[in-house]
């Protein structure tokens, strides 16, 4: 399935064994179907997220614009905003159609605009609403179906909450808990802030994993190392990567030859921007502007001789209204030269 295909498929059509070792975290506005396909080059085995897309949008707006996406990019899971069982149920069944890997409830947004909605982070104090979010959505899909929540919201700081959270949500059938080792809280700091501000707990997410040890967890927040990564490994199932494997995605490359036994070497950076090029001039032909592309790609150098030349010329040119695929040959070019002045050096 074509980022522009209308079409829907059953997920028989397509068998994905989904590993939850490494995943890209669901990012607001970056991990669209370009992001992923883009991330997807770079690592083949970790489990991408698509940002969160509400009942609402699915079930009232246009249904392909938010949930068509390319064959390329499975393992793909579709984050869901909502906590009306029926509706959640309906938008599951619609996903199972469209071929994704797994279903995930958002209890972890702490924003404004999603509070009224009644969903994201404020459903953690309804988890009895939740249980019965997660049990209607299992009877729809034979779909693996997850919670990604944090530790708690505000001034919750009884573990005793959130072992009852995550014990009546394993009840309902939750195949898996991803979270965020941070209070939200709900009044006073924005989305970002809330990203940061509140200190990372990250024992209070190891509790849980000894206190469920059947149930599958993975932690997020804050990691962006390979050696956190194995040291969380160490007491959880996997790790969810969110603003590193964004700003410096080639951190992905590594992670299948460590965390999923594969062989083969993989794609260099270069490589992967070649392999990106053929998408790029698909998408554009679709009706896709060239910068809701390339500005996924700012961070592929991160780190590399000439990463800023690399970054200032997509910016400057990318989102020209005549842009096209040149900019991305010219960034290329670019960077191949100071490839081959390294290595003559």
């Amino acid at each position: 399935m074509t980022a522009s295909t209308s079409k829907t498929k059953s997920t028989s059509d397509t068998q994905v064994s989904i590993q939850r070792r490494i995943c890209v975290a669901p990012m607001l506005d970056w991990t669209d179907r370009y992001c992923r396909y883009f991330l997807r080059l770079i690592s083949q085995h970790s489990l991408l997220y698509t940002e969160m897309i509400t009942t609402g949008a699915i079930l009232h707006g246009d249904t392909d614009y938010h949930l068509a996406f390319d064959e390329a990019e499975h393992p793909v899971a579709l984050q869901l905003g909502g906590s009306d069982p029926t509706a959640l149920a309906a938008c599951a069944t619609i996903a199972a159609q469209y071929g994704y890997d797994e279903i995930n409830l958002n209890c972890g947004c702490p924003s404004d605009r999603v509070q009224k909605g009644r969903f994201g982070a404020c459903l953690m104090k309804e988890p009895k609403l939740v249980a019965q979010c997660i049990a209607a959505m299992k009877d729809a899909v034979e779909l693996p179906v997850t919670l990604k929540h944090r530790i708690g919201v505000d001034n919750q700081t009884s573990h005793a909450e959130l072992e009852d959270f995550v014990g009546i949500n394993q009840e309902a059938g939750c195949d898996a808990f991803i979270v965020h080792a941070r209070n939200a809280l709900l009044q006073g700091l924005s989305p970002k802030d809330n990203r940061s501000i509140p200190p990372l707990i990250y024992d209070a997410v190891y509790q849980l994993k000894r206190r469920f040890p059947e149930c599958e967890f993975i932690i997020n927040g804050g990691i962006d190392s390979v050696e956190q990564i194995n040291s969380h490994l160490q007491h959880v199932d996997g790790v969810m990567l969110g603003r590193e494997a964004y700003h410096n995605p080639y951190l992905l490359a590594e992670m299948d030859s460590l965390f999923y036994g594969q062989n083969k070497p993989s794609l260099t950076r270069l490589e992967i921007l070649e392999k990106f090029l053929p998408f790029v001039e698909q998408s554009l032909l679709n009706g896709a502007r060239l910068h809701y592309l390339t500005r996924h790609i700012l961070g592929l150098f991160h780190g590399q001789f000439g990463a800023r030349k690399f970054r200032r010329l997509i910016s400057e040119k990318a989102h020209r209204d005549d842009a096209d695929i040149k900019v991305l040959l010219e960034a290329l070019a670019l960077m191949s030269n100071y490839a081959a002045d390294r290595s003559n050096t």
